[in-house]
Parts: C-alpha cells; structure tokens; sequence
C-alpha cells in the first residue's frame, strides 16, 4: 500500500494491461484518489516521462477533498510511447501553515509553533545546497527562518514571511515532501492528432464520373483521374479524409444484382466487398478504375489539396479469390468440399467466404500484414476495417502493436456496430477510432447519457459519429427529410471530434430500400453518379452547412476535444443543451473556447423554451455575450435564457463565447 494510499488511477487501462491512448495536443485529464490518516495535509504530483525519457512534474489539485479525488491535466506534445507516475506525499509545510494561521492569532503555542517552522523550513535550504532546488527558495526560507526566531517581532511579524504569498508559492510549485509513495509507471500511448480529430467523407470512386453509354449498351465505370475531380469539392467543404469504400477486383460467381438481389443484369458492376478476380485479389486494384500509377496519383492530388485518403479494407474474398485456389486452408472447408460462405441465418451472402484464422495463422497474418503495407507505401495513411469483431482479437493485437512499431502515422478506424465489449475490447488492443451507437441515439437523454459514455472510454476509444453509412439508413434518417440530415449532421459534427458522411448525404438521399434499414438503389451494387453542382446551384444541397460545420470544428479547439463536456438543462425535454470548454492554457491562441449548442432531437416539431446553463462550466461570472456561429447573429445571455428553434429554419444554435483577448 505505502506510506499514502494510491488508489483508482486514471487514465489506466485493465490495471495498466493495456496502454491509455491519447492524442498530441491532446488535454489528458489525470485523476487519482489519494489519502492519508489523520488531518495532516497531503499532495499529489504525476511524474510525466516523454518517449526520449525527458521527465516533467505536473501538479494535481483536490478536485473533491471529501471524496479524496485529485486530478490535473497533462498535454503530450508529440506521438509516441509516454508513460506517467503518481506520487503522492505528506507536505509538511503546508500542514505547519494551517496550524500557525489558527494558532498565532490566538496567541497559542507562539514559541512552539515558531520553533516547527523553522524545523519544516531547514529541509528547503539543505535541498537547495544539494542542487535540488533553485539557491532563490534558499534565500526566502532564510529570511523567513530568521524572522521565525526573532523575538523581537510580535507574533504575527515573526510567522509572516514564512507564510508570504513568495514562499508560499515557491513551495506550492516546488513541495516539501515526506512519506512519498509511488504508482505506476502506467503506459500512455501518444497518437498524432487526427486520430482524436478530423471529418471523413465517404464515396465509391467507381460512381465518380461513371456515365451511361447507351451505344456499347451499359454503364461505363469511373476511374481513379474522374475520382480525383471530385476531391477538390470534398477539400473545399473542409473535409480532412477521403475515404474510398474497396477498389479491389470484383468476383463474378454468385455476384449480387442491384439491391442485393441474385438476379445479375448485364453491366451490373457487383459488391466491391465481395474482394476478388482473375484480375487479383486485395492487393490489386479493379481494372475499371485504372493502374496502381492512376491510384498513385490520385493519392498525390489529394495530398495537394490537404486530404489523406482512406481505404476500406474488408478481410473476406468472392469465390473467384486467388487466395481460394491457393490457399484453402485460410477458409472453412464444409464435409462436402465446398467453402463455407457468409451468412447470418437467414441472410446468405453466397458471393462472399469468410476468412478461417485456425488453421494456419501464420501465413493468413503474413499475407495481410504485407497487403497492408504495400497500401501503406502508395501513400495510404488510414483504414476503415469492415467488420473487425469477426477476426480474432489477438489478430488485431498483434497486427496493430507491429504497425504501431513501424508505421505509428498509420491509423485504423474499426467499423464495429456490434457488442459494447468487443468495441471497447478492439479500442484496448490498438485501434484509434471506432463507429458507435450514435446513428440510433436520438432523445436528450439518449445522447448525452451515450455521449457521457465515451468521454469515461476516452482513453482507449475514441469515437466517429456517422449519421448514416452506405449500409445504414434508420427510420429517423429516411422518415424526416432535409430536417433530420441538418439535424443530425449538426449534431455529429459537434459532439464528437471525428466524425464522417457517406456522399450524397449532401443531397439528402432518403429512401430506404423496403424491409431494410438502408437505401434503396444501393451503391453497393451499382453505379451512383450524382449531380452535385446541380443541386448546388438550385439550392438543393446541404454542402454550405457542411462546409460551416468543418469551418467551425477547424476553428474552435473545444470541439476537437471529447472529454471537457457538459450537458445542461432545457426546460423543454426534447431539446439538447450541452457545451464544450477548453481553458486558456490549453487552447493554441491562449484565449479560453466555448462553444454552447442548443439543438432540436426531433425534425418535425419548433421549440420555444428556456433552457439553464452551468455558468461555472462555462467559465463566465454572469451575463455574457454569445455569437451564434451558423448565422454571425450575437445576442447576450445568462444563467436562463430563451431560445426558439424550428426544424425548418433553425434547428440548432452553436454558439461561441464572445472572450477578447486580455
């Protein structure tokens, strides 16, 4: 136990199985509950060591002395492996302090408590000696011991220097300690920013430009050099991802018609997820959309522009897989001889196998591991991983601590609609980010109970907030028009620091494909060129909010952050309050950030309420002026103000904190 008991450090992973993760810049939030017998006073310190080993001392504050909770804040400046220690101690001088302030001006013990003074502050001049501490705080505790044995000054003049605010700040920031007890160290990964903050927009590079050609009788594909006109409207809405659904071969046997039927049409281009031709498997690229140098240089355009490009990489083969013929072994071979496919009874996904990692474990990881890192060298430097919950967990363990060790710009998004165990499990074993729940959260309660919810994870999973998906269409999505895709982007892009649209999202694409929660016409089995300038032009296209949204993001630090999050009250149950802050110290600029959203849940109903803000989680002492940042318009608040919202015309407020530079 120690001298001083050290109990429920955070952030600390499974006991420290698992490291905490973090992201540069990063405000990590560091809490400790700490104790001693009696009524002495105690501190506490974490003791920060960077991945060169450097050493740096950051102070922790009682948060909550009855409940004996401390907590401070440490912000990594760069990516790599950190770890931290606790100490915590008995601090003499400021238990002497409190008893000379009772005590002197009651003219108890004048003698006895100028005596334990000097004998607390002998140590500071010893450590300064021994060049421990700056020859300056030698000097103070001098002049305070000198006074301390002074009869010639009344009692208040002999203890007065040595509780001056000079000493007592010195030794604030440089503590007297006995009894130190230590925890840890406890390890803290550092990832570079963009896996904690960044906007992703999804789309199927083989609708870009794909046009109908009535005289060779089909459709004709679109191709990695049409794809990349379209990214510089996806970098000029402030997108920081392009994120590319699979561009591998597709198989032909059991290929799925348009909205996942069996019936295949001439022309009909196939699941891209169904990985897999003649042509090569997921290391090739489809004919369709061009050469590994047509890919490469799609990569350099979007670098031009600022974007990072994502792949999607879905561990699964078609039937026409070369892996299927070389190495059979990697799949489920039934009694009869033939491959198991996929199917979650009663679905069947007959153009699909599903990889079997029991057989021959090696190989499989060396295969993948080898695709992944032909992608990484044409420039790829994210993944979305379709369906990680379906591999082993110590797969990813092993394949992200190697990628880590090599490739640590590299981040991996897990694409895990599936048991909160798994999830937060695959965020434990190395994953940066992971999808969530929030596409079905959608009350007050539900939101800011899940939002909540993360925050308390946000150490080992971080989350992306999608409205809808190309698999995902939910009732709300497809049932409230243009209001419910306001709505709910306003709210993804707000609440959570990472955050994604599949294309035509913008178009507020709605219809759901019958018994399904998806679209119809899905794009997973056919070709979707849009009209994007069209709908631009007539007003039709949600891209200036879009483009608002990540114009904000950029600009306000509090909402690239997870953690410094609070939920307020509205007087009215279906609106949402809640408010990010992030203090001076910890912004770039210096300048304290506030952004307060009060928002709509539902898109078919107007609002008139007041709603009661936590003036001291806003960090404002009274009335105070707000700008609203979809509209420029500025209005002054308090404690309760009124708020009108309209599905139609203003289903959220964001709104800043007017702060000026000091």
């Amino acid at each position: 136990m120690g001298r001083i008991p050290i109990m429920a450090v955070s952030p600390v992973v499974d006991g420290g199985r698992f490291p905490a993760s973090a992201a540069e810049g990063e405000r990590v939030p560091l809490t400790v509950n700490a104790f001693r017998e009696g009524h002495d006073a105690m501190g506490v310190q974490v003791r920060l060591r960077d991945p060169d080993g450097a050493e740096s001392v950051l102070p922790l504050e009682p948060l909550n002395p009855g409940l004996d909770l401390w907590r401070g804040y440490a912000i990594p400046d760069r990516p790599g492996h950190w770890s931290f220690t606790v100490e915590a101690f008995s601090a003499p001088y400021a238990t002497w302090a409190h008893v000379a302030e009772v005590k002197i001006p009651a003219g108890i013990d004048v003698d006895l408590v100028c005596a334990e003074g000097v004998q607390v502050l002998a140590p500071v001049i010893e450590e300064a000696e021994a060049g421990l501490r700056p020859a300056s705080d030698a000097t103070l505790a001098r002049a305070a011991i000198d006074a301390l044995r002074s009869h010639a000054l009344g009692p208040q003049g002999r203890v007065a220097p040595a509780l001056a605010a000079d000493l007592a700040a010195v030794l604030r920031e440089r503590p007297l300690r006995e009894g130190v007890t230590t925890a840890g160290p406890y390890p803290l990964v550092v990832h570079r920013r963009r896996a904690l903050f960044g906007s992703w927009y999804e789309f199927f590079p083989r609708s870009e430009g794909a046009r109908f050609d009535p005289e060779h009788g089909g459709w004709r594909s679109g191709t990695f050099a049409t794809a990349a006109r379209s990214l510089d409207r996806i970098a000029a809405m402030g997108f920081d991802v392009a994120y590319l659904t699979p561009i591998h071969p597709i198989g032909t046997t059991f290929r799925k018609g348009r909205n996942n039927t069996l019936e295949v049409a001439e022309g009909d281009p196939g699941s891209p997820y169904a990985i897999g031709s003649p042509d090569g498997g997921h290391d090739a690229i489809h004919p369709d959309l061009g050469t590994m140098e047509d890919f490469d240089a799609f990569v350099g355009r979007a670098k031009e522009l600022g974007l990072e490009v994502a792949m999607d990489i879905a561990l699964q083969c078609s039937p026409d897989h070369p892996w299927v013929a070389e190495h059979p072994e990697w799949f489920v071979v039934r009694p009869d001889g033939s491959i198991a496919y996929a199917e979650n009874p009663p679905k069947k996904y007959q153009d699909i196998y599903p990889l079997s990692f029991d057989t021959d474990y090696e190989g499989l990881y060396a295969a993948i591991r080898d695709m992944l890192e032909l992608w990484v060298s044409h420039g790829v430097t994210l993944f979305r991983v379709d369906n990680p919950h379906t591999k082993p967990v110590r797969f990813w363990e092993e394949l992200l601590a190697e990628f880590d060790e090599k490739h640590p710009e590299v981040i991996f998004l897990a694409e895990a609609f599936t048991r909160p165990t798994m999830m937060h499990t695959l965020g434990k074993v190395g994953f940066h980010q992971s999808y969530t729940y929030f596409t079905w959260r959608h009350t007050p309660e539900e939101l800011s109970e899940y939002a909540l919810e993360l925050a308390e994870a946000a150490h080992y999973m971080r989350p992306s907030f999608w409205p809808t998906t190309h698999d995902i269409l939910t009732p709300f999505m497809s049932g409230g028009g243009e209001a419910a895709f306001r709505l709910r982007a306003i709210l993804a892009a707000t609440l959570s620091p990472t955050w994604g649209i599949y294309s035509g999202y913008e178009l507020v694409e709605d219809v759901p494909r019958p018994g399904a929660q998806e679209q119809i016409d899905n794009e997973k089995y056919e070709y979707k060129p849009r009209d994007y300038l069209g709908a631009l032009r007539s007003g039709r296209s949600l891209e200036p909010l879009l483009t608002r949204l990540n114009t904000i993001r950029r600009e306000h630090p509090s909402l690239q952050t997870l953690t410094d999050v609070t939920f307020h009250r509205a007087d009215d149950p279906q609106v949402l309050v809640f408010s990010k802050h992030l203090p001076g110290e910890a912004t770039p600029g210096g300048v304290a950030d506030t952004v307060i959203v009060v928002s709509l849940t539902e898109h078919d109903r107007d609002s008139g309420t007041a709603v009661h803000l936590d003036l001291e989680a806003l960090d404002v002492p009274g009335p105070f002026e707000v700008e609203d940042l979809l509209t420029g318009e500025r209005f002054t608040w308090d404690a309760d103000p009124f708020v009108i919202l309209s599905a139609g015309s203003r289903p959220a407020h964001v709104l800043r904190i007017v702060r000026e530079h000091a």
